[in-house]
């Protein structure tokens, strides 16, 4: 990995059909792990989904929500709080609150399209 300094800009946020805004923040081919923004408007429950060969981890920013990782850990979540997710293990979160719930995905190896498993 080269060392640089990385400014994601916010006008290239994009929403995906996993109902959720995404700002790509490190997705670069010489990189061993990736990390992007997820934003998720109040209400709205993520698509229920799995990444295959791929461990990722949520850093919560702003908001609360409720998280379901495979069929053995639901439980609300909010700023400061971290949530591992195994590869290839079902997941999906709702946002419970007001405001929009941010959190960081950091994806081990990097995220790439061809590791989403939609589950729906």
């Amino acid at each position: 990995m080269q060392a640089r300094i990385i400014r994601p800009d916010p006008a290239t946020e994009f929403f995906t059909e996993e109902r959720c805004h995404i700002l790509e923040c490190l997705n670069a081919p010489d990189s061993p792990f990736s990390i992007a923004q997820a934003r998720v408007e109040p209400g709205v429950i993520t698509a229920l989904h799995a990444l295959r060969g791929v461990d990722e981890v949520y850093y919560l920013l702003t908001g609360t929500g409720e998280m379901e990782v495979g069929n053995t850990l639901k439980a609300s979540v909010g700023p400061g709080d971290v949530v591992c997710i195994p590869a290839g293990v079902s997941q999906r979160i709702r946002n419970t609150g007001m405001t929009d719930l941010v959190f960081l995905c950091v994806c081990t190896p990097r995220f790439e399209v061809a590791c989403y498993e939609d589950l729906e």
